[in-house]
């Protein structure tokens, strides 16, 4: 194959370009373990709101008058009595929204961390400190209570009326703000049974997991692609944690991915995933004209096997531009061998984005194209 040396000007990001066989069959030998490709089902985060103040700024809080309010019927619930809100100076104080996750199996008095966000026109939460605030569940259960000083990401300054920023001052963070107020219970399974689901579904993994986890320690089956249906053995009824830990911990074979084709047109970048292939077909795009022919060949077996003739379907790829030069491409080349083609001759990203779109409508890109 007669490829120009690459050079320092490529435009083009390549990663994950396809492998030959030998390379493959080492991929297929590698494993991972089922707790790193799957999660128990059930077993799940939480997540909580509350709405409170933070107050204690700089003349940087907002002047809503929902906020004056609200900050009239803390100071009321705390003893405090003012006959009117519009009596608490504005800009001291910002409405804010708490969010936090609370991990599965969270227990009374665990502590998190919480994200603080101003609602209203607050220019900075820099300096400022969260009021306690309840943090309820989607069934508005108080799950737990927020409160500590918040730190923000970015800067603001200003002065005689001019103002400047860097990042983000309106969102910032209380860390172990949060305190668990109740124990978060997460059943494992059912009376007879757990499932996994795997993070990412896949037919083969799926069916790997459940014949492993069979010939090692309890019957399995896959419902689908996504999930693993567990019987627990009787032994372990009252101690699933022990069962959980031996089976996130048994080792499977990982599994080829879908081919795929992922372009940024953004940026240019292009990723192309292992197993991609090229059908017959030819696509001309501005001043460059890609053209993929099939090659057949006839494949003897060898006189004392006693194996049969077979047809070998190969592919060439050739790439013309406008000014006459021409790229050979050898039988059985790849869509990694077309990108460097192309790359060589100085199409740019643009021009390749357009190209495998083409080739994906024409049907002759064999893998899913994703644009992001």
């Amino acid at each position: 194959m007669k490829i120009k040396k690459l050079t320092s000007s490529i435009l083009l990001i390549l990663m994950t370009i396809l492998l030959p066989i030998s390379e493959v069959m080492a991929i297929s030998e590698q494993t991972l373990r089922i707790k790193d490709i799957t999660h128990v089902k059930g077993i799940r985060e939480n997540q909580v709101v509350g709405y409170g103040l933070v107050v204690g700024l700089q003349n940087t809080g907002d002047n809503s008058r929902h906020t004056q309010m609200t900050s009239q019927q803390m100071l009321q619930s705390l003893g405090t009595v003012i006959d009117q809100s519009n009596y608490i100076q504005k800009g001291t104080s910002a409405a804010v929204i708490v969010t936090a996750t609370i991990p599965p199996f969270a227990k009374e008095g665990d502590k998190l961390d919480v994200t603080v966000s101003a609602m209203a026109d607050a220019k900075s939460l820099a300096g400022g400190v969260l009021v306690q605030t309840q943090l309820r569940a989607p069934n508005g259960e108080i799950v737990a209570v927020a409160q500590g000083p918040v730190t923000v990401g970015g800067i603001r300054a200003s002065q005689g009326g001019a103002s400047a920023s860097k990042g983000v001052t309106t969102t910032g963070r209380v860390p172990n703000g949060a305190i668990v107020e109740r124990d978060i219970l997460s059943t494992i399974g059912d009376e007879t049974s757990l499932t996994l689901l795997l993070d990412k579904a896949d037919y083969t993994m799926a069916s790997r997991i459940s014949k492993t986890i069979s010939t090692r320690l309890a019957p399995a089956r896959a419902i689908d692609g996504g999930a693993v249906e567990i019987t627990i053995p009787q032994k372990y009824q009252d101690d699933r944690v022990t069962f959980l830990s031996l089976i996130e911990n048994q080792i499977v074979g990982i599994t080829s991915e879908k081919a795929k084709v992922i372009i940024n047109e953004r940026t240019g970048t292009v990723v192309i995933g292992g197993n991609t292939k090229l059908m017959p077909a030819a696509v001309a795009h501005g001043g460059i004209t890609v053209t993929i022919q099939p090659q057949n060949e006839i494949i003897q077996p060898n006189p004392m096997a006693g194996g049969q003739t077979a047809l070998q379907q190969n592919t060439q790829i050739e790439i013309e531009e406008k000014k006459g030069s021409l790229i050979e491409m050898e039988a059985n080349s790849s869509l990694s061998d077309l990108v460097a083609a192309l790359n060589n001759i100085g199409v740019t990203p643009l021009d390749l984005i357009a190209i495998l779109q083409a080739l994906s409508s024409a049907g002759s890109l064999q893998a899913e194209l994703e644009v992001i």
